[in-house]
């Protein structure tokens, strides 16, 4: 459906183009006879190949036209006669009897459930595809389901395969990041409170970093501020409404270049304090950063009016080395691994 709604402009006579043209933005492709065509024959022009006389590049220049703005039925047809798009605002509508339909939403849509970011195959899939369709596969569905069992009691008490715990294991490219991504906006179209990361390698990579003689791990203050001004993105209305549960002093690290704070150690959210005054906090003080963001996975997993989701996407990354390193000496240095920075061990994730 996606080919045929393409247009390619006409293929251009004669061999291979000189060194000096640019070969962006085309694709070659062989003639299947090895001969010249008809019309550059009649002009004349020899055709030659790397590989010899008997073959002959043809340049089809990529399509530059969008697809066609308005509906038609007559490309809505998929395996066994159905439609082949599903027209709906929601993956919560889908059963299994609809899978491998297509759900075509607009980029600003997707951008507005998703304003952390959209995963880089997804937006490499809408660019090659020309639209920001996405199809709904039965592992997608038996995903969703997972989690739906666990709000849903009257679900819950016919199976109890239900698991709270799942890590997406697959080949490269094979669609994780696009089921995740799914799953996320299902999840906050049905009210959910998720915390998605769509960068998880960004939590091992840039930014500054520094030993925090307290804990012995590394934090990454700048990080921390960025995954909690991208937490509020979506979630800040719901966050006004989450009280504090937790009080206990949070430990201040050293702010973003300008080292420990004088005279203090550690910060008290006040009585009364939302989840949106304690994130606050964080991204106005960058000594707190860190010591918020540990603080706020303690307090999403006492969260009890909402069902509270974590969708984590490239978390391998998290199990590996960071491009951070340790002087050792004045001449060499030690890689960082994940596990020994405050925002990637277990106490905040």
């Amino acid at each position: 459906l996606l080919l045929a709604s393409r247009s390619y402009a006409k293929a251009k006579g004669g061999g291979k183009p000189a060194a000096s043209t640019s070969n962006r933005g085309k694709v070659r492709v062989k003639d299947p006879k090895g001969v010249a065509s008809e019309d550059a024959s009649a002009s004349g022009e020899s055709a030659a190949s790397a590989g010899g006389a008997d073959e002959i590049d043809a340049e089809f220049e990529m399509p530059t036209d969008p697809l066609p703005p308005t509906y038609d039925p007559a490309l809505d047809v998929g395996p066994g006669g159905r439609p082949l798009f599903a027209f709906t605002d929601t993956f919560a509508s889908f059963s299994h009897r609809g899978v491998n339909a297509y759900v075509d939403f607009t980029l600003d849509e997707w951008k507005a459930m998703l304003p952390e970011g959209l995963p880089a195959g997804m937006m490499k899939e809408f660019q090659d595809t020309r639209r920001c369709a996405v199809m709904v596969r039965e592992s997608f569905l038996d995903l969703r389901d997972n989690f739906r069992r666990i709000v849903d009691p009257a679900i819950t008490a016919k199976r109890k395969d239900t698991k709270r715990q799942i890590i997406l294991d697959g080949p490269r490219s094979c669609g994780k990041s696009i089921a995740l991504a799914m799953l996320v906006h299902w999840a906050r179209t049905e009210g959910w409170l998720v915390f998605y990361v769509p960068q998880g390698k960004d939590w091992t990579h840039g930014g500054f970093f520094y030993r925090n003689t307290y804990s012995d791990l590394f934090d990454t203050p700048v990080l921390a501020g960025k995954v909690l001004q991208d937490f509020l993105k979506y979630n800040e209305t719901r966050l006004q409404q989450l009280p504090c549960q937790i009080f206990e002093p949070i430990p201040l690290g050293e702010g973003t270049g300008v080292g420990m704070m004088k005279g203090a150690d550690t910060v008290e959210m006040p009585e009364g304090s939302t989840l949106y005054d304690l994130i606050q906090t964080g991204i106005t003080h960058s000594h707190a950063a860190v010591g918020v963001v540990v603080r706020l996975r303690k307090e999403l997993s006492l969260v009890k009016d909402v069902p509270v989701l974590f969708a984590i996407d490239q978390y391998n990354s998290w199990f590996t080395f960071t491009e951070y390193q340790e002087p050792v000496t004045v001449r060499s240095c030690r890689s960082i691994h994940a596990k020994e920075l405050t925002t990637s061990t277990g106490q905040c994730l």
